[in-house]
């Protein structure tokens, strides 16, 4: 009798297939890695955005995360100890049980493409949370807050004399 329900059980998280090279597999259904016959296993937000901001930031082009704002909080934050190290400033996400949206907000460089630039950041996101956490990457939605020209810092001390006394 346990073993009919255990059967059941297994029916619904995998459905048996023959694969395209004839082999007897396991066809994945609408159950996710997380939930299994041992227990469940959950992913907290800030988990997700953490890797998503980090995948951002490993593209070329990618200059800073978040929006201007954001940017300046952030580096007032990371002044008070033990206030957090800023990866996922920029990212907000909304995590499910089986599914991850992500909404980027970032900066590129002057003369780096747009449109390479988010498509790279867009993939690599996707890739990095599904191989890290199991979660399908439903949506990546990114939102270019600014061009960074080199040399255009606010931090940098400028030599040039005030027209102002």
């Amino acid at each position: 009798m346990a073993e009919s329900s255990t059967s059941t059980v297994e029916n619904k998280s995998t459905k048996d297939s023959t694969m395209g090279n004839g082999k007897q597999g396991h066809a994945p259904t609408s159950h996710s890695k997380l939930t299994t016959d041992h227990g469940n296993t959950s992913i907290a937000d800030t988990v997700v955005a953490k890797i998503a901001g980090l995948a951002a930031r490993e593209i070329p082009g990618v200059q800073a995360m978040g929006g201007g704002m954001s940017r300046k909080m952030g580096q007032l934050r990371s002044l008070v100890p033990g206030n957090g190290d800023g990866l996922s400033r920029g990212v907000s996400v909304e995590v499910g049980e089986r599914e991850a949206a992500v909404d980027l907000d970032l900066v590129t460089w002057y003369g780096q493409s747009i449109v390479e630039v988010s498509d790279a950041v867009r993939s690599n996101v996707i890739e990095r949370i599904e191989a890290m956490t199991g979660l399908k990457t439903v949506e990546v939605n990114i939102n270019v807050d600014d061009v960074h020209v080199q040399g255009d810092d606010d931090d940098d001390d400028d030599d040039s004399e005030s027209r102002v006394q």
